[in-house]
């Protein structure tokens, strides 16, 4: 027995009430209910009921997986081929996302022209027309002998039966926002047809060992589709972010089931499409100078690591409380690394307004910073360049000691390329004696040995 009743379900994020509201008290949508029907069975189960309705699941030992590695699809995009881990695997499920204009569908179409050279794929673009998305591809100087096809629709019931039918081994979606499903009440872009898209998506991923590249929109609040809904369904999540300097592009990897994380990979935009920058190290000290209050540091990003140069401006203050301006890393971490050196060296910089940034709007986490950051503090407060081509390297701690950091060795073998003589390492730092000019430092103390008073 069966007792028929009726609720009433957010299209946006799936709140569900038994009254009609006008506004939704999970996601703050307004007009977004609407009425649907629920069956709930009343009564006891029969016996024999549940075993007539499921399939027992099909189990398998670990060693008979079958553990043969699928070649990976390779463009000649390096920078695209490395961020990826070495290309896009057969039956991965990705999701390219970033600012609106930054240029996803672009990068999307170069790798498409690339690869089309190979595989068979099919273009689904829900955003501009085909004749929108011809006159890019004149742009990029497409030769028409690709292998690739295009479509305006967006319906995921067509995309999905046209390629269980015609097999293609890449399929790109651009973007998901866009898509919706014929009969479903929800409208295109919200939580659940996102989430309805995606797993139909990703069931047709896996079983039919396709690659799907979805292009996905930043919301204002700096989501992807919503509130993550769909990083947890993917394989990889990648980040096209742009940067005020040079026109640059970073590409980098959130998520990654088939490669290493935070990897980046550069280009720079053009009337001709993305270029790739393959050696971001040699634009980003080109334009460096042995300045009061610059400083060189080294970052891994991924698995290479990236050599900037850090910049500080510190001025007495004329505020009762003196301002703190800091782009590119936590403005805790700097603020910290100035309480830690005015404790010590009693520096009054709590009396000066601090300004600091990393070059080449490149954003860093990395705690090997800490003593570029107090260089560059010290540099700027005593108005003294440090020794050029120099590069710092330590942790600082809260009781002033300099520590090691890890991976010194790519540290070094970068900065030797572009000609780096002297290092600034902890004296704890294991460290081979054939890297140059080499100073130890054991506390922040030592640091002022840098500065010499005239």
């Amino acid at each position: 027995m069966s007792k028929n009743k009726t609720q009433f379900k957010c299209t946006n994020c799936d709140y569900k009430v038994f009254k009609w509201q006008g506004c939704c008290p999970g996601c703050k949508e307004w007009n977004s209910f609407f009425e649907e029907t629920i069956t709930s069975s009343i009564g006891p189960l029969k016996s024999g009921s549940l075993s007539t309705r499921l399939e027992v699941a099909k189990l398998i030992r670990l060693q008979d997986v079958s553990d043969e590695l699928h070649q990976r699809m390779t463009c000649e995009i390096y920078e695209w081929d490395r961020v990826l881990g070495g290309g896009i695997v057969p039956g991965s499920f990705l999701v390219l996302t970033g600012d609106p204009g930054i240029g996803k569908s672009t990068l999307l179409l170069q790798v498409c022209k690339n690869l089309g050279k190979k595989y068979k794929i099919f273009y689904f673009s829900s955003e501009e027309s085909l004749e929108q998305v011809k006159q890019r591809t004149r742009r990029l100087n497409f030769n028409n002998n690709e292998d690739i096809f295009f479509s305006d629709t967006s319906n995921i019931e067509s995309i999905l039966y046209t390629c269980k039918e015609k097999k293609p081994e890449i399929v790109v979606i651009d973007s998901i926002q866009n898509c919706y499903f014929e009969n479903s009440q929800s409208i295109p872009g919200s939580i659940a047809q996102l989430r309805e898209s995606a797993f139909n998506l990703m069931r047709l991923a896996k079983e039919n060992n396709i690659a799907i590249i979805l292009t996905g929109h930043i919301t204002k609040e700096g989501h992807i589709a919503g509130p993550k809904t769909l990083e947890h369904m993917v394989d990889g999540v990648f980040y096209l972010q742009g940067e005020d300097r040079w026109q640059t592009r970073v590409l980098r990897s959130v998520k990654n089931r088939f490669g290493a994380i935070d990897e980046l990979g550069f280009f720079e935009m053009d009337v001709n499409g993305l270029n790739e920058i393959k050696n971001i190290n040699e634009q980003l000290l080109k334009e460096m100078t042995s300045s009061p209050g610059s400083a060189l540091i080294s970052c891994i990003e991924g698995s290479r690591p990236i050599l900037l140069e850090t910049q500080a401006l510190v001025v007495p203050s004329k505020l009762a409380m003196p301002q703190r301006v800091v782009t590119g890393i936590d403005p805790k971490r700097v603020i910290l690394i100035a309480a830690i050196l005015e404790k010590y060296l009693h520096i009054k910089l709590s009396a000066h307004d601090i300004f600091f940034k990393i070059s080449g709007g490149i954003k860093i986490k990395e705690s090997s910073a800490d003593l570029g950051i107090a260089l560059s503090l010290l540099s700027s407060y005593f108005q003294k360049p440090i020794p050029p081509k120099s590069l710092a390297l330590g942790e600082l701690s809260l009781t002033g000691q300099i520590k090691s950091v890890n991976q010194v060795s790519l540290h070094v073998n970068e900065s030797a390329k572009f000609g780096i003589e002297n290092l600034y390492v902890s004296a704890n730092q294991q460290i081979n004696k054939n890297s140059g000019k080499v100073k130890l430092f054991k506390n922040v103390y030592e640091l002022l040995s840098l500065f010499p008073e005239d």
